[in-house]
């Protein structure tokens, strides 16, 4: 599983736990690609190993274009005229194994909790006061409190995956963003 950065990782990791996947039975490879832009480097590693694995992912919706066109570039994807014909479009990369969060996955794991649920979140990991610190700094007062959220996170060295684990592992199954519960469903649990 190609996945942009730690704080990914530790959602997914967090997110098969509530499944029943502990961490050290998971049968799938987590990868942290170390950002998008690295998709065809680890797209072209998958492809040269022996066996070929089954390769998904996940990515921001920023970041989705370098997606197709690895994806068009490699001709993981039936293509006009060869490698970069343009047919593949963002729309198209979860039915190549790839789901894409409409924001970021922040963005997807605060609005399924809503905003109650990530501050009792931020409760539960201590950093409740810090939020409310961050909230009264002038650039932040009055700006809603789903973006205060969304940028609280990203804050600090280690915060992001850290609240990518805890907001992740607050969700219950029914209620995990479709882009995360799609990508669930393709993995294997054992």
């Amino acid at each position: 599983m190609l996945l942009e950065g730690t704080s990914d990782v530790a959602a997914v990791r967090a997110l098969r736990a509530t499944r029943g996947v502990r961490p050290e039975d998971e049968p799938c490879r987590l990868v942290d690609m170390g950002g998008a832009t690295n998709i065809r480097r680890h797209l072209e590693a998958a492809r040269a190993a022996d066996p070929r694995p089954t390769v998904v992912g996940l990515c921001d919706e920023r970041e989705a274009t370098f997606f197709v066109r690895a994806l068009e570039d490699l001709q993981e994807v039936p293509v006009d005229g060869g490698g970069g014909g343009g047919n593949l479009s963002v729309e198209d990369l979860p039915a190549h194994g790839f789901h894409v969060c409409r924001r970021d996955l922040e963005d997807e794991l605060i609005r399924a909790l809503g905003v109650d649920g990530s501050r009792a979140v931020l409760a539960e990991v201590g950093l409740d006061t810090a939020f409310a610190a961050f909230t009264r700094q002038p650039a932040w007062q009055g700006r809603p409190a789903h973006e205060q959220l969304r940028r609280f996170c990203g804050t600090t060295s280690g915060r992001k995956e850290l609240l990518a684990a805890a907001l992740a592992g607050a969700i219950d199954e029914g209620s995990c963003p479709p882009p995360l519960a799609a990508l669930l469903d393709s993995m294997p649990v054992d």
